[in-house]
């Protein structure tokens, strides 16, 4: 059977991983008002406790700005705590599936960034992170996933953010010259029980399929969000360069993720984000008719 323990309880992934758990798993999905992963007697403990054969690491620290002035606790986070899962999970005997982002490279490249590229972050989130892909790879047999641009129908994200906006403004800027890979958070939970499922090891990639700037992004919101009774039509979604929107963090200009070896591994490629953000955006919509109706 499987005994699944799943960090980062509430957030946007480990509630899709609760979602799409086989109907055998075992889960104890945990938030850190649960468990402290920072703390490593506690994290200790709770493995001894519940016998995980599988460890699925959504929890980070994800405020990317406020990292550059909060070191500490986003290195507890996002890097020594990932070495006390890691610990833990040896321990037990329990595969771990740890989750990290583009954010550990540049930005720079040409090219789709394929999980053997060197890493060159340029942020404290984005350095903390690549720490704790190194952590998380001490554990034997360890799978660490990066992945981009996520978003779903709960929790904050870009997708919420921009439907907000339009409903209430004649115009939002957009940043027009940053590339990625909106991701849904159902799709890339779906993929992480099949890479436990596979046994793969060692570092991968996963985003939706195909590529769009935070500007096309917001463009197909507008339009799928209109199409299912959101007042966004009306909103001009205006291009800007990064340069008129500073921020304390650099954000990387390019965040594609090559991802063929994991699509091959796992069966085939993921959707296009376009149909994706369809799905969550109709998701969203009935969770905003049904509280509504309460």
């Amino acid at each position: 059977m499987i005994v699944a323990m799943i960090t980062g309880a509430g957030g946007q992934l480990a509630t899709e991983l609760v979602r799409w758990a086989p109907v055998n798993a075992q889960l104890h999905a945990l938030a850190m008002t649960d468990l402290d992963i920072g703390d490593d007697a506690a994290v200790r403990a709770a493995c001894a406790a519940l016998r995980p054969t599988v460890v699925f690491n959504a929890a980070a620290y994800t405020a990317v700005d406020l990292a550059e002035r909060e070191f500490e606790e986003c290195d507890r986070i996002n890097h020594r705590a990932v070495g006390s899962i890691a610990a833990a999970c040896v321990e037990v005997g329990a595969k771990l599936v740890h989750v990290s982002t583009d954010y550990v490279f540049d930005g720079r490249s040409n090219v789709p960034y394929a999980p053997d590229h060197p890493t060159a972050p340029s942020s404290v989130y984005g350095r903390t992170k690549r720490d704790g892909e190194l952590a998380a790879l001490r554990a034997e047999g360890a799978a660490v996933v990066r992945t981009a641009w996520l978003y779903s129908a709960h929790g904050k994200n870009f997708m919420k953010t921009m439907i907000r906006l339009m409903e209430e403004r004649d115009e939002v800027r957009v940043v027009a010259d940053q590339v990625g890979s909106p991701t849904t958070a159902h799709g890339l939970a779906r993929a992480l029980w099949s890479i436990a499922d596979a046994g793969l090891t060692g570092i991968h990639h996963w985003t939706n399929a195909g590529t769009a700037s935070w500007y096309d992004f917001a463009v197909a919101i507008r339009e799928e969000a209109a199409a299912v009774g959101f007042n966004t039509a009306k909103a001009r979604v205006v291009p800007i360069q990064t340069c008129a929107f500073p921020t304390p963090a650099p954000r990387p200009a390019m965040s594609v993720l090559a991802k063929d070896s994991t699509w091959a591994a796992l069966g085939g490629p993921a959707e296009h984000w376009r149909e994706g953000l369809r799905t969550v955006v109709c998701a969203y919509a009935a969770r905003c008719a049904a509280d509504a109706s309460n």
